[in-house]
Parts: C-alpha cells; sequence; structure tokens
C-alpha cells in the first residue's frame, strides 16, 4: 500500500501506538528502498525529522502515536495512515489533525487499517460507541445552551 502511495506522488504520516512495530515497517520501507523518517518518544531530533519531510523529499513519517499525536504541523502530508486503533478517538483524531493544518493546500486521506473479527475491529467498534456518546452530549449541551440564553430585553431587565 504503501509503495503505490509514495509512487503517486504522496507524502504520508504513518502512526501506531507501538514503536516495535514501527521498527517492522521500517524495516519493510528499507527493503523497498523507500526513504522515510521515524519519530518515538526517544527520538531527541524532533525538529529536524520535521523539517526533512516537511521541506525535503522523504515521502514517509512514521510517528508514534503517543510522540507525534500532538504539538507538530505536518502539512506537507496528505496521506495519514492508522495502523492500529487507539480506544481512544481523541487521540487518533489528534494525530490525524497534524495534517490538517493552516497552511494544508490539498486533500488529506485517512486510512484506518482493521482486521476483521480481531481485537482490532472490537476497538474500532468502542472508538464509535464513544463518539456517538460524544456527539449525543455535545447535542444535549448545545441543546440546553440554546434554552438558557437570555434575550436582550432580558439582559437589560437583570442590568437596569
Amino acid at each position: 500500500m504503501i509503495g503505490e502511495l509514495v509512487a503517486e506522488g504522496r507524502k504520508i504520516l504513518l502512526f501506531s501506538q507501538f514503536t516495535s512495530m514501527l521498527s517492522l515497517i521500517g524495516d519493510r520501507l528499507r527493503e523497498q528502498k523507500l526513504d522515510f523518517v521515524t519519530l518515538t518518544g526517544k527520538s531527541s531530533n524532533r525538529q529536524r525529522l520535521v523539517e526533512q519531510f516537511q521541506q525535503g523529499d522523504v515521502p514517509v513519517f512514521l510517528i508514534s502515536l503517543k510522540a507525534g499525536g500532538v504539538g507538530l504541523n505536518l502539512t506537507a502530508a496528505d496521506t495519514v495512515i492508522h495502523y492500529d486503533p487507539w480506544w481512544n478517538p481523541a487521540v487518533q483524531q489528534q494525530a490525524t489533525d497534524r495534517a490538517y493544518r493552516i497552511g494544508q493546500d490539498k486533500p488529506v486521506f485517512v486510512y484506518k487499517l482493521i482486521m476483521e473479527d480481531t481485537v482490532e475491529e472490537k476497538i474500532f467498534q468502542l472508538q464509535e460507541r464513544k463518539q456517538m456518546l460524544l456527539d449525543g452530549l455535545n447535542d444535549a449541551v448545545q441543546h440546553r445552551s440554546d434554552q438558557l440564553k437570555l434575550t436582550q430585553q432580558e439582559l437589560l431587565a437583570i442590568l437596569a
């Protein structure tokens, strides 16, 4: 999949919660002679790695979910791959948002790799349920907020 995307000229962020999986993917990319950089919690040269991806010819950025989920601006990317699901959908969304920053001028494609009948599928279903609960809560809060709004006349009466 990655080789095909790179051949299309895509720049890819690949997130995994497991650094050991990133190592395996890196081995495979080396076999395919594809350039990449890797960011984990142990990376000491974070800014240099970001610059190599953003400004260079490096088409793939392997990132551990916790090390790269926040605080990065990676608008060179037009493809995000979540190799394995994290139980909290907000964490994955924050990681995806690394590509959706000011300066992004391309559509961004997001892939979530889920194997059927595995723990990943169950985690994905849990994410969906959590998102539905959050959406329902947000709708309820918005509805209640609309009910509590004061009219201009009521506000003037209070201040008079």
